[in-house]
């Protein structure tokens, strides 16, 4: 369970592990006892855009999120907003995230985020125009997409599988592991 749930939010009940008879058979979630409110923990969508930028001969725009203590650089994510698109999702979210310019949005694919209990929903985004990034982005880099490395964690298989479809051959880095 993520911190967050322990009291239902229509009663405040404290939550428990009670199993209950769903669609496929009992299953164990944490729900209220009191009212039978059940905390589903589906996942979460996220949007990630491999950012293409058209006036920098086609390098890949990957940055670093302020709250990261590494030094890893990665695909602009984001959420979606109520009453948009996921497209028009992922184009405000490099707009706010680097104040470049969208041109195009084209989906690469849909990759499961375990860890973080996340679908990643990828595109390909190609931009222009000055960099500027938000609070949230500490720092950027431009990679040639011969150059770009990948990470075995969700945004970074959509990583690859944009390279491959451009012809690349995508090198792999290690990730430390997790304490």
């Amino acid at each position: 369970m993520k911190e967050g749930y322990r009291f239902c939010p229509m009663c405040a009940t404290p939550l428990q592990w009670l199993a209950r008879e769903e669609d496929g058979g009992a299953k164990e979630r944490l729900r209220c006892a009191a009212c039978e409110w059940t905390h589903w923990n589906n996942p979460t969508p996220v949007l990630a855009a491999v950012v293409e930028m058209a006036d920098r001969d086609g390098a890949i725009l990957l940055a670093r999120n302020a709250a990261w203590s590494g030094r890893m650089f990665a695909l602009i994510t984001g959420f979606m907003e109520a009453g948009e698109t996921p497209q028009e999702g992922i184009a405000r979210e490099v707009k706010e995230e680097t104040s470049t310019e969208v041109e195009s949005v084209s989906l690469i694919g849909v990759y499961d985020f375990q860890r973080m209990n996340q679908v990643i929903v990828a595109y390909h985004v190609v931009a222009r125009g000055e960099i500027r990034l938000s609070p949230e982005l500490a720092e950027y880099k431009l990679f040639a997409p011969q150059d770009v490395r990948c990470w075995p964690a969700g945004t970074g298989y959509a990583l690859a599988d944009w390279l491959r479809s451009r012809g690349h051959d995508p090198q792999f880095i290690e990730l430390p592991p997790r304490p």
